[in-house]
């Protein structure tokens, strides 16, 4: 065959037309990205920091207070623990023993409020000493009474010591933390103000300090509260202890005054006889 039979074609150009290559871009080149809260350390020490003075105070003295709980907490304890087993050791005597006199003896030099309560009644019975078997024991009741109903109010006031103190945190506490938590949220917004932008990244961390107000309201306040309630219990408890002494004291100088009573009426009908 020739190749005449073939025309001939025109071979059009086939190369792809070039891309246009662009240079990797620059830092210059690339679009600024809002990075945030970056800068800002919203830890809580940071935080801290980063606050507002009227809000640091707030915190510490939050702070402070949680502190003075903790304290109280742990001095409380141990003196209600040693006098609770004081005041029970003091009524097992106190049941045990068939006279005053006997509970006087065995609880002789000890301390406690279960050995004063033993001591003012022999006191007011030696005072009365010229008067017993000669007038109405009735009187002589009444004064132990007296005497050991004062020795038990100034008893319970002495232990309850230092529970206000626990009851003004957990009523105080988070209303402190929230005036911190509003003079925080008002800074907040002065920032706004002069920035002129509602960014969250430039309102979060004032708004973030001024709840960390509000967070040290709460952990002072919820602990002073519980510890307060434990107390109050305990204290209960302790003068219930304190009463039963003092019961089983009277029915000791009951007994004593009828003793006196019964060998008084047998020598005077043996006189009579």
């Amino acid at each position: 065959m020739s190749a005449s039979f073939f025309p001939a074609v025109a071979q059009e150009d086939v190369t792809p037309p070039a891309v246009p290559f662009d240079a990797p871009a620059t830092e210059v080149d690339l679009p600024m990205v809002e990075t945030g809260f970056a800068g800002h350390d919203l830890s809580p020490w940071g935080m801290f920091l980063a606050a507002d003075y009227v809000v640091k105070a707030v915190m510490i003295g939050l702070l402070s207070a949680s502190v003075v709980t903790l304290i109280i907490w742990v001095a409380k304890s141990l003196q209600l623990s040693g006098a609770r087993a004081r005041a029970n050791r003091a009524l097992r005597d106190v049941l045990k023993a068939e006279s005053l006199e006997t509970a006087a003896t065995t609880m002789a030099g000890r301390r406690g409020l279960g050995a004063a309560l033993v001591q003012a009644a022999t006191e007011e019975m030696a005072a009365s000493q010229d008067l017993i078997g000669h007038v109405d024991p009735s009187g002589i009741k009444e004064r132990v009474s007296s005497r050991l109903n004062r020795i038990e109010v100034a008893a319970g006031r002495r232990i309850s010591r230092s529970l206000g103190v626990l009851a003004s945190v957990g009523s105080v506490g988070p209303f402190v933390g929230l005036f911190g938590t509003v003079w925080g949220i008002m800074n907040a917004f002065v920032g706004i103000a002069e920035t002129q932008t509602t960014n969250l990244a430039v309102v979060a961390p004032g708004i973030a300090e001024a709840l960390l107000a509000t967070a040290f309201g709460l952990v002072a306040a919820i602990p002073a509260v519980v510890i307060y309630n434990a107390f109050a219990r305990s204290v209960t408890g302790y003068r219930q202890l304190l009463t039963d002494v003092s019961a089983g004291i009277e029915r000791l100088v009951s007994r004593d005054l009828d003793r006196v009573a019964l060998n008084s009426n047998g020598s005077t009908a043996r006189a009579a006889e």
